[in-house]
């Protein structure tokens, strides 16, 4: 795709997008086979639900069946959200990954995982995990030392001490209902 198709469908469909109050992150048409596949990929600092985006899906398509933004010929239209291990790119896509586990990668070639703990406008704090029974330690990454950062998928996180006090209070609840 030609940069220009790109910067036309990107100030196409942002205004649709943002009016749905949502962010556009990502804009890419592929080739599959004789097909064209145009991805929309959208956002908000609460996440989107299948009913958004559902409705920026028809409010998207409305707009390219009368434009001529796609040029002739078919293509299919998918609309979704960013995936669970999203590339960190701007500001925004930090503070959503607040207290999310993140890899990165530094100008100095060196990698680190670490889980974010706070974002302003020149970096982020992070906390980078203890090993072999080691306390984590604390940590400032300057938004200029990150050439990469990918959030990583979490599958057994130890609840935090709040979420743990909530569990053994629904246990205990669920153990009073059990002898009762």
């Amino acid at each position: 795709m030609s940069t220009t198709q790109s910067e036309r469908l990107r100030e196409l469909l942002e205004p649709l997008v943002s009016s749905q109050g949502l962010d556009l992150e990502e804009v890419e048409v592929d080739s599959v086979g004789r097909k064209r596949v145009l991805r929309v990929v959208v956002d908000s600092d609460t996440g989107a639900d299948l009913d958004q985006i559902a409705d920026v899906s028809r409010a998207l398509s409305a707009k390219l069946d009368e434009t001529d933004a796609m040029g002739e010929g078919e293509y299919t239209l998918e609309v979704g959200t960013p995936g669970a291990e999203r590339e960190l790119k701007e500001h925004r896509h930090y503070v959503r990954a607040t207290d999310r586990l993140v890899k990165f990668q530094l100008s100095d070639d060196s990698e680190l995982i670490a889980r974010i703990l706070t974002v302003d406008d020149s970096g982020v704090d992070v906390e980078v995990p203890g090993v072999k029974g080691r306390k984590p330690t604390a940590k400032r990454l300057a938004f200029e030392d990150i050439t990469k950062a990918r959030v990583q998928v979490e599958f057994n996180r130890k609840s935090k001490p709040d979420d743990q006090h909530e569990q053994d209070e629904q246990e205990a609840l669920e153990e009073n209902a059990e002898e009762a």
